[in-house]
């Protein structure tokens, strides 16, 4: 099966996915643009199609309520989208990130795109950090991503990665409604207006890593970890009668017993803060998936990212 990430650029360590195109640090745009396959642009199409009783041939006929979205270097079809469909360039994932890496101190780490096209996204560290006890340290980063196939709104927002085992985890900004901005694509990307809104503070940063070193003097006993852990695994879908994956939560609680990345750390053994990064490390390495690209899909984008949302909730529950 193909790689869902057509291309992806890279600087420091290998991604945990182990994919993509190492760079050196303080590279250009231009040269990301290239080296993460995002050197193209989105075209528009009208949807055209044809009717057998149109003679030998068909008769060709369009559907002027929708258009078809195409990449300019190979032709191929991304989507047929409506067409009050906003179309966000490739070009301006990257260009979000100027004024962030010229003169915020920003840098980017990873940005490619997935499936083709029609996803693509990028990830910027934001230099700031924070260091838990046993040197258990988590970067903050700002992902931006979006998608031409109707699949998700662009979106940015914060996200952790503990450096230990490269977990990533969306950041819940105290006082806010969600950690992400998202933008829907019948609206017009403003990036501007979406850094704003984000809030790109030290502030926000610093009430997160809070809440984790709580989560990592909040002592868990046996009993209360196999009931988080049920939580976490337990889907009920608003019918009241949950479903819970057993192989999973078997696999999360081997994990935060001594399995994982990190698990004997004074920040996480036997500790709430222990429960989350089980869970999020089965997320990002260990969930059964087709390819590594469709766990990093999945992990950021899909179900494995609102699992992981669900885990940091159920945690924070124990020290609320």
């Amino acid at each position: 099966m193909a790689h869902l990430i057509e291309q992806m650029a890279y600087v420091g360590q290998t991604p945990w996915h182990g994919l993509g195109n190492e760079l050196t640090s303080n590279q250009p745009l231009e040269v990301w643009a290239k080296q993460a396959g995002l050197d193209w642009t989105i075209k528009e199409s009208p949807v055209r199609f044809v009717a057998n009783s149109g003679g030998p041939l068909g008769e060709i006929l369009s559907y002027p309520d929708s258009k078809v979205l195409y990449r300019s270097d190979t032709k191929a079809p991304l989507s047929v989208v409506g067409n009050r469909f906003k179309v966000v360039q490739p070009e301006e994932i990257l260009e979000f990130y100027r004024d962030l890496t010229e003169v915020s101190g920003f840098e980017l780490e990873t940005a490619g795109v997935l499936k083709g096209g029609r996803k693509m996204w990028a990830l910027a560290r934001t230099g700031q950090s924070g260091m838990l006890k046993g040197n258990d340290q988590t970067n903050a980063y700002v992902l931006l991503a979006t998608a031409c196939d109707g699949t998700m709104a662009t979106t940015a927002q914060f996200t952790s990665i503990r450096v230990v085992c490269n977990n990533t985890l969306a950041v819940a900004l105290k006082g806010s409604t969600a950690n992400a901005v998202k933008v829907k694509h019948n609206t017009a990307f403003d990036a501007d207006l979406v850094k704003k809104q984000l809030g790109i503070s030290v502030s926000g940063w610093d009430q997160f890593m809070y809440g984790l070193k709580t989560l990592s003097e909040r002592k868990v006993k046996t009993a209360e970890a196999r009931n988080y852990f049920l939580k976490v695994f337990t889907d009920d879908s608003g019918s009241g009668v949950g479903k819970t994956n057993e192989r999973s939560m078997a696999k999360a609680l081997s994990l935060y017993e001594g399995e994982g990345m990190g698990a004997t750390l004074a920040s996480s053994e036997g500790t709430a803060y222990g429960l989350l990064n089980a869970v999020t490390e089965f997320i990002d390495h260990q969930r059964r998936a087709k390819t590594v690209d469709h766990r990093l899909d999945s992990a950021w984008f899909g179900t494995g990212a609102a699992l992981k949302n669900r885990a940091l909730e159920q945690a924070m529950s124990l020290v609320a």
